[in-house]
């Protein structure tokens, strides 16, 4: 979540920067010869939709519609008197960013916890001492992995919302890599599992990405892996074309 944070921000800045120097090129008229009046609408419209994915795909949380509206509006008409000075947009969209993300990684922990604590309650959880917990969902007949080993395969990876931020069955092909290379949720969990079956992985934070997070994975987040144990390669043998997750 905080890369993702300093991501916004440095594009925000880079587009601020872009349009103080930019020639003011939006105003009624101002097209090519050949555009039409309904083109004119669909690109308006396409843009509206553009502009709106990137909020909502970002850590704003609540936005009032109705201010935003305003804000864009007087943005492209260059009004003098706008609400926030123009040497502070930067700084209060940043500040609101911090404030969401601290917010966010405390949610996710409190989420965290109360998953955790209800799942080892169900049927087939085990809880492990580190705080690990799994649930064997299909008993292979093969070798358990140890830490040393190599592993091969197919995964999918959710939130607790059920958002899906890694899967190989939708690239369409199952991955090897060292146990010892990867979050210590799974070099420990898969050690649990057997050759040819099928796990559940349920990490608390402190075992995945901890409060930072990566990628598509906000900070404190507890993570659920479905996982099918395909092969083991012992520490000795060298897979062919090994992959690092």
């Amino acid at each position: 979540m905080k890369r993702t944070v300093i991501a916004i921000i440095a594009a925000s800045a880079a587009v601020l920067a872009l349009s103080s120097c930019a020639p003011k090129t939006y105003q009624k008229g101002n097209r090519a010869p050949e555009i039409t009046s309904a083109q004119i609408d669909t690109v308006s419209y396409a843009l509206g939709l553009f502009y709106s994915k990137q909020v909502a795909s970002s850590p704003f949380g609540e936005l009032n519609l109705a201010q935003l509206r305003k804000g864009f509006y007087d943005g492209l008409n260059a009004e003098e008197n706008t609400m926030v000075p123009e040497d502070k947009v930067m700084r209060i969209i940043q500040n609101h960013l911090m404030t969401m993300n601290s917010y966010t990684v405390e949610q996710n922990k409190i989420k965290g916890e109360e998953f955790l604590a209800a799942n080892k309650e169900k049927e087939g959880v085990v809880e492990t001492e580190s705080g690990l917990q799994y649930k064997i969902l299909e008993e292979g007949s093969g070798i358990s992995p140890t830490t040393a080993d190599t592993v091969e395969v197919n995964y999918e990876g959710r939130l607790l919302d059920g958002t899906v931020f890694d899967s190989s069955y939708e690239r369409g092909e199952s991955i090897k890599f060292p146990l010892n290379g990867v979050i210590k949720g799974w070099t420990e969990g898969m050690t649990y599992a057997k050759e040819g079956g099928k796990i559940q992985l349920y990490i608390p934070a402190e075992l995945a990405y901890g409060t930072r997070g990566t990628g598509p994975i906000p900070g404190n987040s507890t993570l659920v892996f479905d996982v099918e144990l395909i092969k083991v390669y012992k520490a000795t043998e060298e897979p062919k074309d090994k992959k690092k997750k």
